[in-house]
């Protein structure tokens, strides 16, 4: 375990222990359901037209091949002819219908909120301070808008006067209402949400039309999705495999004029459908697509699909200690008495202490003083003081029947434990040192000058999280936990939670330094952050998740934000990301095998009757020259129908190293796109021919 050396004490995050249950944008869909199957069933028809159909290259040829086929159908009428042109037709609806199905998961989710945001009413605040309704898409930036029981927020931005409770459950699906207010890190308000309590003024921080409830509209339908590099550039080796086969074809015309060889139109149309990468290509944008909606489906919204590529290629991840791999709250576990003092006097005094103290650390303290010795919180009657606990004192206690009771820091109760005219037992440091080395907290407690003990409070490591750790170790992930504990505290809680390494004493400045030397080294990072002073941090990492309970700094800077404002999240993150790019490498290699399947089937049968040593090639002992053509065209729309459900759901995602997966891709999808296109395209044949179709 290595430590990284940092700075004064930043202080840990606060967050959600566990995700929740989504009812709103994230709810996800069936697969097959009805109206998802319907739309996307009218738009493949819609996606037709040429402007659209040139984005990809691959399925623009066999559109273009599809109208020649038509034209010879039409100009010399025949079966084979016809039936060529109606199957290359089917590819192209299929390939669409995939593009669609993956866009239309979203559409109806997508028209809840246009409603939503159609229908919002603001009361502006005008200079003289009276208000004027005006609708929410009016509003600009700088705006002042008032907001009180049952209003709708109607646009993104900061809580500038007031204190209330906001029902999000429509953005986030939460049921559970939080707490806004001006100043500190709570104070940014989501538009479309609902204030459920009191009164607030909100300063608008959105654009018309780049709120986050219009960016989250964009994201879930799929609209004007921009395609992301390693897309793009598999979109243009796509195209060059492409164009690469159509002089290759266009020679085969040629070659069989000179050899006596007659070779139809349709057939080399067939023929180039048939060794172009057209299911790659007809999946490829409903992969991206899917992938998008498996975060929306999370709960996570991403701004770019960059950002999910990168989630895919992280090779550093930055996580919280408090709230990601420790449960949040420390909680009291052991008491630890001076020599010469009974452990249950330690305990009556720190109950006592924690009588006042509403903080979950506080509650545990009187939770184990009971159920350790029975000691039930008493009646203290009026005469009694309650010291709050203070930064600048770093103590708490209890003023009652001439006790002055305190627990806090272990400098801070020492000191003012001299202060009173008392000395420090000799074994008090030793127990304070042990249990900083074993990653507790200790909480010294001290009744006027006599100091009584130390209790323990202990940060619980997540039940699972070491085994999540070990999962990214296999993908060659190196996990790093940021916390502002102390060093030995943080190594401590480091080697039980299982991380690579950790950044202790952790300041903004520290975390950007981190950042860049991972970089630097040619590595992805991610990491999660809510807080004004995470905002340079996200900004810089490759993929930052930003909370959603976060500043409108955090959620600017990041470029996906966790609408559950759950840190655990970002390990789910890069699974899906890493699924992503499985699944396309996947389909891709499946792709490329078929093409190898089909031209086997389709060469030695077409050049056969004039090359009889060609014969030797037709392993699949096909029955003819249109039936072996017809065959791979069918086979070649059919297979796409069949991979739609895989390129939605995506290929399974297990935990293991580049090697494993490339050998894993090889033995399935390499031998297997091989294998079932000799299979199938059989098949096929043999029906046509039982048919007595050709």
């Amino acid at each position: 375990m290595t430590r990284i050396d940092a700075n004064p004490l930043d202080g840990g995050h606060e967050g959600p222990g566990a995700p929740t249950v989504a009812r709103g944008v994230a709810q996800p869909r069936s697969l097959f359901d009805r109206e998802v199957l319907g739309r996307a069933l009218i738009d493949s028809f819609k996606k037709l037209i040429p402007t659209t159909q040139i984005r990809n290259p691959v399925m623009f040829v066999v559109l273009v091949g599809t109208a020649v086929t038509l034209i010879e159908a039409i100009a010399r009428p025949n079966l084979f002819a016809w039936s060529v042109t109606i199957w290359l037709f089917l590819t192209v609806i299929f390939a669409n219908f995939a593009e669609a199905m993956a866009e239309g998961r979203g559409k109806a989710q997508a028209e809840t909120l246009r409603r939503m945001r159609a229908e919002t009413e603001a009361r502006r605040l005008v200079p003289d301070g009276t208000e004027e309704r005006v609708p929410a898409s009016d509003l600009a930036k700088g705006d002042l808008v008032v907001c009180e029981a049952n209003d709708v927020i109607p646009s993104d931005g900061e809580v500038i006067e007031g204190i209330a409770s906001v029902d999000e459950s429509a953005i986030t699906g939460e049921s559970a209402p939080v707490i806004r207010e001006s100043g500190g890190d709570r104070s940014a308000v989501t538009g479309g949400t609902k204030v459920l309590s009191d009164r607030i003024v909100v300063r608008i921080t959105a654009e018309r039309g780049r709120t986050f409830l219009d960016r989250m509209i964009a994201l879930v339908e799929g609209a004007n999705r921009q395609k992301t590099p390693n897309e793009i550039a598999l979109t243009i080796l796509l195209a060059v495999l492409t164009i690469v086969f159509i002089p290759v074809v266009v020679t085969l015309e040629a070659f069989g004029h000179y050899s006596g060889a007659s070779v139809s139109v349709v057939v080399l149309i067939s023929l180039l459908v048939c060794l172009i990468p057209t299911t790659i290509g007809a999946l490829l944008s409903a992969i991206g697509i899917a992938g998008m909606d498996r975060l929306v489906q999370r709960n996570v919204l991403a701004m770019s699909g960059r950002a999910v590529e990168a989630a895919g290629d992280v090779q550093t991840l930055l996580l919280d200690k408090t709230g990601t791999i420790t449960l949040g709250n420390r909680m009291a576990s052991s008491f630890f008495p001076v020599e010469g003092l009974d452990e249950v006097d330690l305990a009556e005094a720190a109950q006592l202490a924690s009588l006042a103290d509403e903080t979950p650390e506080g509650r545990s303290i009187a939770v184990l003083a009971k159920n350790r010795f029975d000691l039930r919180e008493r009646e203290i009657g009026a005469d009694h003081t309650f010291i709050p606990f203070s930064a600048n004192t770093r103590m708490s206690g209890l003023d009652i029947d001439g006790r002055r009771i305190r627990k806090g820091a272990s400098e801070a109760v020492k000191r003012w434990a001299v202060e009173q005219g008392g000395t420090v037992p000799a074994d008090l440091d030793p127990i304070v040192e042990r249990l900083a080395r074993g990653g507790s907290t200790p909480l010294v407690v001290a009744d006027g000058p006599r100091v009584l003990g130390v209790i323990e409070l202990k940060d619980v490591v997540k039940q699972g999280i070491r085994d999540k750790f070990e999962e990214m170790r296999q993908m060659g992930i190196r996990t790093v936990m940021v916390t502002g504990d102390n060093p030995l505290t943080a190594a401590a809680i480091a080697q039980e939670a299982g991380v690579d390494d950790f950044l202790a004493e952790a300041t903004p400045e520290t975390k950007m330094d981190l950042i860049r030397r991972e970089q630097e080294g040619g590595k992805l990072v991610a990491m999660t952050g809510d807080g004004t002073n995470d905002a340079p941090a996200l900004a810089q990492a490759d993929v930052g998740v930003a909370m959603n309970t976060g500043t409108t700094a955090a959620k600017e800077a990041g470029n996906m934000v966790d609408l559950d404002s759950n840190p655990t999240k970002l390990i789910d993150v890069v699974e899906i990301g890493k699924q992503l790019l499985i699944t396309r490498g996947s389909l891709t290699t499946f792709s490329i095998a078929n093409d190898v399947a089909k031209y086997f089937a389709i060469i030695p049968v077409a050049f056969e009757a004039t090359y009889p040593q060609l014969k030797a090639l037709n392993i699949m002992h096909l029955h003819s020259q249109t039936s072996a053509v017809m065959s791979a065209v069918i086979y070649n729309a059919l297979v796409i129908v069949a991979l739609i459900p895989l390129a939605l759901r995506g290929v399974r995602f297990r935990a293991a190293g580049a090697a494993a997966i490339l050998r894993r891709n090889v033995w399935i999808y390499g031998i297997g796109g091989i294998v079932v296109p000799f299979v199938f395209i059989k098949v096929i044949d043999l029906v046509l021919v039982a048919l007595h179709l050709y």
